[in-house]
């Protein structure tokens, strides 16, 4: 605590990978706010590992940032090491990357997490996860989707429930957001679909909580009313800024899948 009883400020950086945009921040790793605004530059094309941390290296020096810094993949990380690639240059994979960044960003410190175990992160610390017991699972409703598991207050990464069979296909070919778009179909229509896939879930998982992200989650009102499932269900509450202060938040905190 500073003199005058504030909380003084602890600051994290993260840069969050996606297929259209690679967005980065400074976080108040006191609330999980952003300290200013966010920086998005376009993700190259092709997006090679190479041509990504020349897009991450350039964002981390506008903010003229030092310390250490937090990096979502959409890939399942091991030992820091990407292990699969989802709308990124498949040569990622295989690709260690903090060792990648030794030529991009000499001397800093680096931390990759798969971008929707950030989120897990962020809405375990500042969000709607804070503080429940027991096992969550927190899905993120994109071009695919992607999954975290907390379990009293710890993450158990590289889930991947997006990707288990669902009618002879996967999950996300069923019921990500992308479908929904693609296959024009009402909201009410694409609850039902998001039912079936979270009751193929609930069959083997009996979670406290589920919690809904991506980008449609800022219509949660549009569709969540029509899900038929057992588990309680909400929005996420940092909403797209979780993977930037997930991934601040593991950088900070020495948090390495």
């Amino acid at each position: 605590m500073t003199e005058n009883g504030l909380q003084s400020q602890l600051r994290g950086f993260g840069i969050d990978v996606g297929g259209s945009g690679i967005k980065g921040a400074l976080v108040d790793l006191n609330t999980g706010q952003f300290i200013g605004e966010r920086i998005r530059i376009a993700t190259p094309k092709p997006a090679t590992p190479d041509a990504v941390a020349d897009v991450i290296a350039e964002i981390t020096h506008r903010f003229e940032w030092d310390g250490p810094v937090g990096i979502t993949l959409p890939s399942v990380i091991q030992q820091q090491t990407a292990k699969t690639a989802a709308n990124i240059d498949k040569s990622w994979i295989g690709t260690n990357v903090p060792d990648l960044f030794t030529h991009h960003l000499p001397g800093q410190e680096i931390t990759v997490v798969n971008d929707a175990d950030a989120a897990g992160i962020a809405e375990l610390h500042f969000g709607a996860a804070k503080d429940v017991e027991g096992l969550i699972v927190l899905l993120t409703f994109g071009t695919g989707i992607g999954s975290a598991v907390l379990y009293n207050g710890i993450l158990v990464p590289n889930t991947e429930f997006g990707h288990f069979e669902l009618d002879g296909m996967d999950a996300e070919a069923y019921a990500s957001a992308a479908v929904r778009k693609r296959e024009d179909l009402s909201w009410s229509e694409w609850a039902a679909q998001v039912s079936t896939m979270l009751r193929g879930m609930e069959k083997f998982f009996w979670p406290e909580l589920i919690i809904a992200g991506g980008g449609i989650s800022r219509r949660y009102e549009k569709w969540m009313p029509d899900l038929d499932i057992r588990t309680p269900i909400v929005p996420t509450e940092l909403r797209n800024q979780a993977g930037i202060v997930g991934a601040a938040y593991a950088a900070a905190n020495g948090i390495r899948p």
